[in-house]
């Protein structure tokens, strides 16, 4: 009797593998396809649900085949062994962890050789996340979410026109017209895939696949942050030098026009710079936050500070000041996603997603600047 309920215990596993192998591959063809629709997308979406809702039943029916094929091992007058239970380190990961198993060869990827960091050999540890900047400029431009993959954008300019003067009951003047500039843009797809081996994952000390999925969010921010900087680097050149602040204060007071809400967006070595500013009393113009959360001013402008690489080379000295919301124009269409897709390893793919389109809205908004150690005209 119980040699035929393993027997057909094992015909409904691999049937329900080979089921969710089909319905996985048709999946993972919808989400790497670029012509896929939003349609098509969100269908995907519910079938790599309903591949996660199958690999759970799929394990619990391993987990019920062996403790059959261990009672059937078991003599006739031994209790039978009680199944095994899962660890508290496989409950934790199991959100992420227990999805897509297949096996073959081992390529690139995450595997038990380069994450020795957190696989514990007699002791259990935490990694410490590297220490490095992560300053998001998504955050400090404007924001439209997109509906298609390509459009305008109108932008309303200054109001120069001014009202008229009329006598008293006259009939009421024509006002001028708004005038709009429309900016054109086309929505950019980013992806790509990080394999992690499962040995990698059962043996880790901490959550393997949440250290991972926290990269892949560092990335799309890396991502954003060269589409911004690449529009920055676009506007109009200038340069500032010596010891002097005169320069910046030009392009602030004259260059800009009033209206714009300035920021500064400083290297770490034109920070560096404007740190050693000083007034004609040895005082530092730099203003260090009063309270916790607050922006580094200069002159009373906020200061953000990125890696040199992210406006020039390191080592150089750059910035871009003048007022980022009314410069930039981002068009959000897809945030990143996190996906399991099947794949023919024995192991997890994380897959990173998102859709997006930086363009220039407002070329008189601000200035890219260089600080040379030549004395130059203030603002030229």
């Amino acid at each position: 009797m119980l040699t035929e309920i393993i027997k057909e215990l094992r015909k409904k596993i691999a049937d329900q593998e080979e089921t969710r192998s089909k319905k996985a591959e048709e999946t993972r063809s919808i989400l790497e396809n670029k012509e896929s629709t939003d349609e098509e997308i969100a269908s995907a979406n519910k079938a790599a649900s309903e591949v996660r809702k199958m690999d759970d039943q799929i394990k619990a029916d391993k987990e019920k085949l062996r403790n059959y094929e261990a009672t059937a091992k078991t003599p006739d007058n031994h209790k039978e062994p009680e199944g095994r239970k899962m660890s508290a380190e496989d409950e934790e990961k199991r959100s992420l962890n227990e999805f897509l198993h297949s096996k073959g060869e081992t390529r690139d990827g995450i595997t038990s050789t380069n994450v020795g960091a957190t696989i514990p050999e007699s002791i259990v540890y935490s990694p410490e996340n590297e220490v490095k900047s992560a300053t998001d400029l998504s955050q400090l431009v404007q924001h439209f979410t997109a509906t298609t993959a390509s459009g305008e954008y109108p932008i309303l300019k200054r109001a120069t026109a001014t009202l008229n003067t009329v006598e008293e009951l006259a009939k009421n003047p024509e006002l001028a017209k708004p005038d709009f500039e429309n900016i054109s843009w086309k929505i950019n797809t980013y992806r790509g895939a990080i394999p992690i081996s499962n040995e990698s994952i059962q043996d880790s000390a901490v959550d393997l696949t949440g250290l991972v999925s926290r990269n892949a969010q560092e990335q799309k921010i890396n991502t954003t942050n060269v589409a911004i900087s690449t529009i920055l680097k676009s506007f109009e050149a200038k340069t500032v030098a010596g010891e002097s602040v005169d320069g910046i204060k030009h392009i602030l007071n004259v260059d800009l026009d009033p209206a714009y809400n300035k920021v500064i967006v400083a290297s770490q070595s034109f920070y560096n710079y404007l740190d050693t500013l000083k007034d004609k009393n040895g005082q530092y113009l730099l203003h260090q936050p009063i309270a916790d959360g607050s922006p580094v001013t200069l002159l009373g402008v906020p200061v953000t500070v990125v890696e040199d690489t992210a406006l020039g080379k390191d080592g150089e000295s750059h910035a871009w000041i003048g007022d980022l919301k009314r410069a930039v124009v981002m068009a959000d269409r897809l945030d990143i996603q996190v996906r399991w897709v099947d794949n023919d390893i024995y192991g997890q793919y994380l897959q990173a997603v998102t859709r997006f389109c930086v363009v220039k809205a407002d070329k008189n908004a601000g200035y890219f600047l260089t600080q040379t150690d030549a004395a130059k005209a203030p603002g030229k």
